[in-house]
């Protein structure tokens, strides 16, 4: 099967001598998606990896000569897997000033490591793009809303990988995205000379896994962990920036009572989630439904955000007295309220808020208008 994906067309976002970075996880599609616009280009490109010995010799010269010669009489330098190479940005720096019309593609499966070596050398020289697992709002291009919602129960179990989506039957989703967590997913993390103990780096993911819409204390996990809870924020903080959890933080502007030094973590994608805590049980044989619902939708929310240009600050509210709100945007100076609820209950916002914001919009997402929401 053939999915569409947002970024099918890359000629829209190159420009000379400027280098368009393309973000993402292991497994999400970043090389498959260059090899497919490098097929039908007119270009004349060069595409080499990251792996290759000659290009990272190359490339993390810092030699203009050597550089310019690697580059010269192309139209388009294509690099895979960039975040290999040594001082890579100052490479790419070198190509894009001193070889006039020519067009760099670097992709790169860690944020951490790709961009502290390309942030400071090529500022005001890139156009960054991120690439998640498949968001509903690729997959309605494929099917319609009856479609997408007959499975469900599938994205909320199994999560959206490429590989997994496209897989037949639910023996084949499952081995996939088992070998995705256990050979991919914290591969990026494990090769740094900091990260030494990947037993703690499991077991603090594993909490995270049972914590989806809960605030987490660093010190309770450090706690738990036996470790002291810096250890804990720099293990999350890389977590974060390798695209396995996202950071949602509290909001408050006024309320003594709200909560803000908290964090609430999601996953990246639902089948990591259940993969880490081995569970692809079907919904009716589930006790964290809700867990399930809340991550998907947040997800794909930001997928859409991220892929339509929707410019937020997100958020979660909630006060000492447990009153809450499942996530909060903060947009064209506005405050956009949602509460995820995977029944159809009715649920009025917290009076707390309403006394606080009366001037923000607050809006239940469950099953009958999550499409809405997402796409």
């Amino acid at each position: 099967m053939n999915i569409p994906r947002i970024y099918d067309d890359l000629n829209k976002y190159l420009k000379p001598n400027k280098a368009l970075i393309l973000y993402g996880s292991r497994q999400v599609g970043k090389t498959t998606l260059l090899n497919k616009f490098l097929s039908q280009t007119s270009y004349r490109y060069k595409l080499d990896s990251g792996d290759n010995i000659k290009t990272q010799n190359v490339l993390g010269s810092r030699d203009f000569a050597l550089i310019k010669e690697y580059a010269q009489g192309y139209d388009l330098i294509a690099v895979d897997e960039a975040q290999k190479i040594p001082s890579v940005g100052t490479g790419i720096k070198i190509i894009v000033d001193q070889m006039p019309g020519v067009m760099v593609i670097a992709t790169g499966s860690s944020s951490f490591e790709l961009a502290g070596q390309i942030g400071e050398p090529l500022t005001g020289r890139k156009n960054t793009l991120a690439l998640y697992p498949i968001s509903q709002l690729e997959l309605i291009k494929l099917h319609n809303r009856c479609e997408l919602k007959d499975r469900l129960e599938d994205f909320l179990v199994f999560g959206a990988y490429p590989e997994v989506v496209t897989a037949e039957s639910k023996i084949d989703k499952i081995r996939i995205i088992e070998e995705i967590s256990q050979s991919y997913l914290f591969k990026d993390i494990l090769q740094l000379d900091k990260i030494r103990n990947s037993k703690i780096l499991l077991d603090l993911v594993r909490l995270l896994a049972f914590q989806i819409g809960n605030e987490v204390s660093l010190s309770e996990i450090a706690k738990q962990l036996g470790i002291d809870y810096k250890t804990v924020g720099r293990y999350l903080d890389l977590l974060e920036k390798s695209f396995i959890i996202y950071n949602l933080r509290g909001f408050s502007r006024n309320l003594r009572s709200e909560i803000i030094k908290k964090s609430k973590y999601y996953f990246i994608d639902n089948g990591i989630r259940n993969a880490i805590i081995s569970n692809f049980n079907s919904l009716e044989l589930r006790n964290d439904i809700g867990a399930l619902w809340e991550n998907f939708l947040f997800i794909e929310r930001l997928k859409k955000r991220t892929y339509k240009n929707i410019y937020a600050n997100n958020y979660f509210w909630r006060t000492w007295t447990q009153k809450e709100i499942d996530l909060v945007e903060e947009r064209d100076g506005k405050l956009f309220a949602f509460e995820f609820k995977w029944g159809k209950t009715r649920v009025k916002p917290p009076k707390d808020w309403v006394q606080a914001y009366p001037e923000s919009e607050f809006m239940v997402i469950n099953q009958e208008n999550y499409l809405d929401f997402i796409t």
